[in-house]
């Protein structure tokens, strides 16, 4: 069993809303893990026999097909007190979420290979919950084909109400950037901060309440995949992101009637909604490897050039969801944390690029590096494959002023990060057309002036590309 966290204290069977308390966590990424909110409800030598402890229903959730390898099967069982089955039919919500997709083609998103930036989006002054709040900013392939992703923001000022969601079309990778987020799923409680991020797998029933107000954030979502921590490869054993810091919820559960309870499931990016007559946070015990995390970015070890040249950005992955291409991701999660700049003779901050691989980046807190001006907390970029990118004029020029006798200098204060993908995005409509469109992101390249000279070496006219003697 997997040690507890004593990080955030709490106790099963208190409110959802916090009240200045916390909940205890276990530990570990890719772990089994078994957990009991009553003792004893674990059943013991097997997963389901014919009658459970504490009269409970035996219930599993599997995250990949029965037959997959040992080292790749991911499933828990859970031990309810009524199961997840128990609900009326399901029905498209009314009014349908126009703005949340799972499918990208001509009909709703567009290809572009412009550099795009987005300023902050506005908290709405209507009342807006987690679901409601959010937005399909771009992505590519198709939940029904089990393939692809879509990059989502949210805006909320509201907790969930008398609500849960369930995503069946593939897994959260949740960013807060401004508001906790207080996030009962069926394994647990988890409070996540911004500076955190979660992942809530495909299929877990959760609900979001917003204990500091009004939240911003980022969210990233896989088809037909999961995420992992990457290889390490020449890095060796340690470095990156720590196992042992990604933070698994106790079980907790709420045993009350519940008249009218929604479930919002989104399937094949639609909303469909069920009412049943009590809590989905029903599960005393449960135990797998299938279940939510958290990962605090504070705890992430960087490496960096000790020497010369600058790193690939590759080096900062937290996450990954791999395709089967070697080397080769569906989506990584990747972070720009504080960290030390020492190499000699080299321009630091990131290089001048077009990639392969396409990137959307968002800043939690501070600044950005490479970007002087105009890439704000809360906003974000998209730079598609072979569109290039890399620092603004302003953050050039100030870095080429210190010249190569800059000694060790430290980033502090900020918090960035980037959602990488081999699939090249296709950005929703109402992205392009959104208000927090920055038009001018382009003049920010604009004033890079050529530092060139005609120069003569040896008798040689080096002058309008021809050598002449």
């Amino acid at each position: 069993m997997a040690r507890p966290e004593a990080e955030e204290k709490g106790r099963a069977g208190s409110d959802r809303a916090p009240a200045g308390a916390g909940v205890e966590y276990l530990t570990g990424l890719g772990s089994h893990f078994s957990s009991e909110a009553i003792a004893g409800a674990l059943p013991a030598g097997q997963n389901s026999p014919l009658v459970c402890p504490y009269g409970l229903y035996a219930e599993q959730i599997s995250g990949t097909s029965f037959t997959s390898p040992r080292k790749l099967n991911q499933r828990s069982w859970l031990y309810r007190i009524k199961p997840s089955v128990t609900h009326e039919p399901f029905k498209p919500r009314v009014p349908a979420h126009e703005k949340l997709l799972s499918e990208f083609d001509q009909s709703n998103s567009s290809a572009t290979p412009t550099q795009l930036r987005w300023r902050p989006l506005e908290i709405p002054d209507a009342p807006t919950d987690f679901v409601d709040g959010l937005l399909t900013m771009c992505g590519a392939g198709s939940s029904f084909l089990r393939h692809g992703f879509a990059v989502h923001m949210y805006t909320a000022n509201k907790s969930m109400d008398n609500c849960a969601f369930c995503n069946a079309d593939g897994d959260f990778l949740i960013v807060p950037q401004q508001g906790r987020l207080w996030i009962t799923t069926e394994c647990g409680k988890l409070l996540v901060s911004p500076g955190e991020a979660a992942v809530l797998p495909q299929g877990f029933r959760f609900s979001v309440d917003l204990p500091d107000g009004p939240s911003r954030g980022y969210v990233a979502e896989i088809f037909g995949t999961h995420f992992q921590l990457p290889d390490l490869g020449p890095i060796g054993a340690n470095g990156l992101a720590d196992p042992r810091h990604f933070l698994v919820p106790k079980a907790w559960f709420e045993e009350k009637s519940c008249p009218g309870y929604t479930i919002i499931q989104k399937f094949g990016g639609q909303l469909f909604t069920a009412k049943q007559d009590f809590s989905p946070f029903n599960v005393a015990a449960w135990h797998g490897n299938y279940v939510p995390y958290k990962y605090d970015l504070s705890k992430f070890c960087p490496y960096n050039t000790v020497l010369f040249d600058h790193s690939d950005p590759s080096i900062n992955t937290v996450l990954t969801a791999p395709t089967d291409k070697p080397g080769v991701a569906l989506l990584d999660f990747v972070i720009f944390p504080p960290r030390w700049l020492v190499a000699e003779h080299t321009f630091r901050p990131p290089y001048y690029h077009r990639n392969c691989m396409s990137e959307f980046m968002g800043l939690i807190h501070g600044g950005y590096e490479a970007k002087a001006d105009g890439f704000l907390p809360g906003g974000a970029s998209l730079h598609s494959c072979m569109t290039p990118h890399g620092p603004d004029t302003k953050s050039y020029e100030a870095t080429i002023a210190r010249g190569n006798d800059a000694g060790p200098h430290r980033i502090t204060n900020t918090m960035a990060f980037m959602f990488e993908s081999c699939l090249i995005p296709r950005v929703c409509h109402w992205a392009l057309d959104s208000p927090s469109v920055d038009p001018d992101y382009y003049k920010c390249w604009i004033g890079l002036r050529s530092h060139f000279e005609g120069m003569k070496i040896e008798g040689h006219d080096i002058q309008n590309g021809r050598a002449d003697v």
